[in-house]
């Protein structure tokens, strides 16, 4: 299995992980339901931020429980209108972000060219 990762949604930059020739920067992953949140200060690539799976979070908030592969499989349903988590560096401006997907990051948060 390979990384993957996203942008933050505040600032554009890419999630990158530990692994990475970039540093990592703190994160935090935002429930839009009921604005949980989860703060990654060293992510690792495998989409846990805080302790919580992304993918894990996508199916609770749409109403799948915890399957995580329920979540992968709504992330790419284009048939089905799908709340997303979301990913910012400050906390303060998640709120703005409910209701948009995150972008994923085309170099997994690990294949930069610099």
């Amino acid at each position: 299995m390979g990384f993957f990762s996203w942008h933050a949604q505040d600032t554009g930059r890419s999630i990158s992980n530990t692994y990475s020739n970039r540093p990592t920067f703190t994160v935090y992953m935002v429930n839009p339901v009921n604005n949980e949140y989860w703060k990654e200060d060293n992510y690792e690539g495998y989409g846990v931020f805080g302790g919580k799976d992304y993918y894990e979070l996508v199916a609770e908030i749409n109403g799948k429980g915890s399957n995580r592969d329920e979540g992968i499989d709504l992330q790419y349903d284009q048939n089905t209108e799908v709340l997303f988590p979301v990913l910012v560096e400050d906390l303060s401006k998640a709120e703005q972000y409910y209701g948009t997907e995150p972008y994923e990051c085309y170099n997994q948060g690990y294949f930069y060219e610099d």
